[in-house]
């Protein structure tokens, strides 16, 4: 088959893609039947169709050909917006929609075939996400929007002017470092605490107990606790959750980790699975004999981009870090676990970002660092399991008890196997 004949047939399907998503899109919004909508699965492949065709006019330095017709269909979109009223429905997505479309047929005949088709499925998933998105961005107040806007701003205007350099005792404060390491973990709470929104007030017991965990875990237990002992007949769904937040606060800390220093992740990895695998067993246990409901309430958690917060955050790690490089530099061991337990017991990112950046440093060794953020895990742990048993119900502090007992067990067994 020849070339051009092949480069038509995949513009036209990549167009005729974009079309049928975006025509299914327009008639679930609009409940209808008939082609009242401007732009649809014809329309597209014609597009693409056409912006091959410009291409190969415009080939051997006839480039204006191409730009000539790219201004035509760009003025002839720009004019159907105005013709809204005579029941045409062109709004900016299908418009911007249209134009890269034209553009994936040039791509096409350009050889860029593979980011032609990127660029189709990239428009594909922004145009058929139109109800969904909406749904999402609904379910935010405006306090979260205040939030978000608050961080970005702070961030992309004081990150790029803090100097990055050491200040104080020890020189323990690094403006830029302590404000990425707020970047970091706020992002990652953020990813957290966006997909708790989404879920709504109500979601399953597994996405609530995962998601919770990357958010804050301590809030999650906190909830599930003071829920147990309000609905005991629900003491098992709670310790499902509660269980589940836990081992997911463990990956969470590698992940941080990894993004620090991966001789820390890696050498921690062993401890933090063997701190996993109480929790595994029981969440299995627990599922395959449940019986429960599969909806819960989820927890109430504050915004992690929220500036207060933020503040707070680089506030007890610029402290836990200057008691670090303090326990470092009087080459103390034992003060920078106590350093670690305690911490721990309030914020765990916050002594496995500290610990993870002085070994990189080189202040703190390979072995030491690994054992104080174990130890720093235990401690959370331990926090979690105490909670639970003074704010929870019956048979739910009986199983965190035993499982986060295990757990924290676990952890002391890595941490000293972290030679």
């Amino acid at each position: 088959m020849p070339e051009d004949i092949v480069g038509l047939l995949v513009s036209a399907c990549l167009g005729a893609l974009v079309g049928l998503i975006r025509q299914w899109s327009e008639q679930q919004e609009h409940a209808v039947e008939d082609e009242g909508g401007f732009a649809g699965l014809r329309t597209f492949t014609l597009m693409a169709v056409l912006g091959y065709a410009s291409a190969v006019m415009g080939a051997g330095g006839r480039g204006i050909v191409f730009a000539i017709a790219l201004l035509l269909v760009g003025a002839f979109l720009a004019a159907a917006q105005f013709r809204r009223g005579e029941g045409v429905q062109l709004g900016h997505t299908t418009f911007v929609a249209c134009m890269l479309t034209f553009l994936v047929g040039g791509l096409v005949h350009g050889g860029q075939v593979r980011l032609a088709v990127a660029i189709a499925a990239g428009t594909m998933v922004v145009v058929g996400s139109k109800q969904v998105t909406h749904g999402w961005t609904r379910r935010f107040t405006a306090a979260d929007v205040r939030s978000a806007l608050q961080f970005a701003a702070v961030t992309g205007v004081i990150l790029p002017v803090f100097p990055d350099r050491g200040y104080g005792p020890f020189e323990a404060f690094n403006p830029h470092s302590i404000w990425m390491m707020v970047v970091l973990i706020s992002g990652l709470g953020f990813v957290g605490y966006l997909l708790m929104r989404l879920l709504g007030a109500r979601a399953g017991i597994v996405a609530t107990g995962l998601v919770g965990g990357l958010a804050s875990s301590t809030a999650t237990a906190l909830a599930f606790s003071r829920k147990s002992r309000a609905e005991p007949a629900m003491g098992s769904d709670c310790a499902l959750a509660v269980t589940l937040a836990c081992t997911v606060m463990l990956g969470r800390v590698f992940v941080l980790l990894l993004a620090v220093n991966q001789d820390v992740a890696m050498r921690c990895l062993p401890a933090l699975v063997m701190m996993a695998f109480p929790a595994v067993i029981f969440i299995l246990w627990l599922w395959i004999g449940r019986r429960g409901r599969k909806e819960i309430e989820t927890p109430s958690l504050s915004n992690p981009l929220g500036l207060w917060t933020s503040i707070q955050f680089a506030l007890m790690y610029a402290g836990v870090t200057l008691l670090v490089k303090a326990a470092a530099h009087f080459q103390t061991e034992g003060g920078l676990l106590a350093v670690s337990f305690v911490s721990g017991l309030t914020d765990m990112d916050a002594i496995a970002l500290s610990v993870g950046n002085q070994v990189g440093a080189g202040d703190v060794g390979l072995a030491p660092g690994t054992r104080a953020v174990v130890l720093g895990a235990v401690a959370n742990t331990l926090v979690k399991c105490g909670m639970a048993v003074a704010l929870g119900g019956g048979g739910f502090r009986r199983s965190i008890a035993l499982v986060l007992g295990a757990t924290a067990i676990a952890g002391l067994l890595g941490m000293w196997l972290a030679v």
